[in-house]
């Protein structure tokens, strides 16, 4: 495990007691039964706000903490555990790429009033059913930019957008030239097909040429962090389970069989654990982060797919039932496994940057 200072620890057990008390997954199911299109709780949000969360990347002189990638990557993995609703990962990630490649204007009109949750950014990159940066027909001509971006998370909060373009990323403000349609997808999260018709862009000229997946390497770990949140949550679910749940009148935890598999997994998740955290330490040392970021990303995707299955098989029946969270996770799982890159896609781009 990643070696903690003792500002992140607080950090780590302040997100764990909020997210336990303030926001278990029975607040997810009033927000599922609610139907809002946005999909969470706005108050949730400015309370995390006034908690610093959302400006944990920030640098200080455009109000946040800049405590680093490890830092916000255990409040993400906490707030997964309850699968909290929120557009705190998101606009982690639109504030990243202004970071690295904004102006100081772009910085100085944005990044204060994400930092203190005023703002809900996100990132619009695919214009198909998966994930593929590599083909964009978004363009922009004479400041203008038309597109359409799929399956874009937390569209329906947003007021800025983080846009991948043919020739780069650009900013462009909710209003005019942009148009939503929602798409539903098993989380019951707010997903939407963004279409940007003639809409004002501002590039980020900063950064360079590998702007864009220096970006999305970011997307990839921190949505790595909230799958090990979850990851983390349905196995200690499911092993509680096992020791309480009686059959032939027997504890399941007693059956070997089953207490193969569970050690399978405990083996699995803390495979995952290291990748991840690998992740973030790599973030917050600059070294490695495109080979860190794919690991991180495709081993969260297979442990997670591996422990969500596992774990709706080992309640039975039930585990599909709607009385029972566990089913939630497997659907949230699935969502994000195809978020960023599916497996697939994350070992091939691994050969290609070990030169394979």
């Amino acid at each position: 495990m990643a070696v903690l200072n003792e500002e992140q620890e607080m950090l780590r057990d302040m997100a764990r007691d909020w997210a336990a008390n303030e926001s278990p997954v029975a607040a997810f199911r009033k927000i599922r039964a609610s139907g809002t299109p946005e999909a969470y709780d706005p108050d949730a949000y400015a309370a995390m706000a006034e908690m610093g969360w959302t400006g944990v990347i920030v640098p200080e002189e455009h109000g946040g903490s800049d405590f680093g990638w490890l830092s916000v990557g255990l409040v993400v993995e906490e707030l997964g555990k309850t699968l909290t609703a929120s557009p705190l990962l998101a606009s982690t990630i639109a504030a990243s790429a202004i970071i690295l490649g904004g102006s100081d204007e772009q910085k100085a009109a944005w990044l204060p009033k994400i930092a203190s949750g005023e703002t809900v950014a996100t990132l619009a990159v695919d214009e198909g059913p998966r994930h593929d940066p590599a083909k964009i027909a978004a363009t922009v001509s004479g400041g203008k930019l038309s597109g359409t971006k799929s399956f874009v998370h937390e569209a329906h909060s947003a007021s800025l957008f983080v846009v991948a373009a043919g020739d780069g990323l650009y900013l462009v403000e909710a209003g005019d030239g942009v148009s939503l349609s929602t798409r539903k997808l098993t989380d019951q999260r707010s997903h939407a097909e963004v279409t940007f018709d003639g809409a004002a862009a501002d590039k980020l000229d900063n950064g360079g040429d590998t702007l864009l997946d220096d970006v999305l390497d970011r997307a990839r770990i921190l949505t790595a962090c909230e799958m090990l949140g979850m990851a983390q949550q349905v196995f200690d679910t499911t092993l509680d389970y096992l020791k309480q749940r009686v059959q032939f009148n027997q504890v399941l935890a007693t059956f070997q069989a089953l207490q193969h598999r569970m050690a399978d997994l405990f083996g699995d998740l803390a495979m995952m654990r290291s990748a991840v955290e690998g992740g973030l330490v790599a973030l917050d040392s600059g070294f490695g982060v495109a080979r860190a970021a794919t690991l991180a990303k495709a081993e969260a995707n297979r442990v997670l797919h591996a422990i969500s299955r596992e774990g709706v098989q080992l309640h039975g029946g039930i585990g599909m039932t709607d009385e029972y969270d566990i089913g939630f996770y497997l659907k949230r799982a699935r969502v994000l496994e195809a978020s960023w890159g599916s497996t697939a896609f994350l070992k091939d781009r691994f050969a290609t940057i070990g030169g394979y």
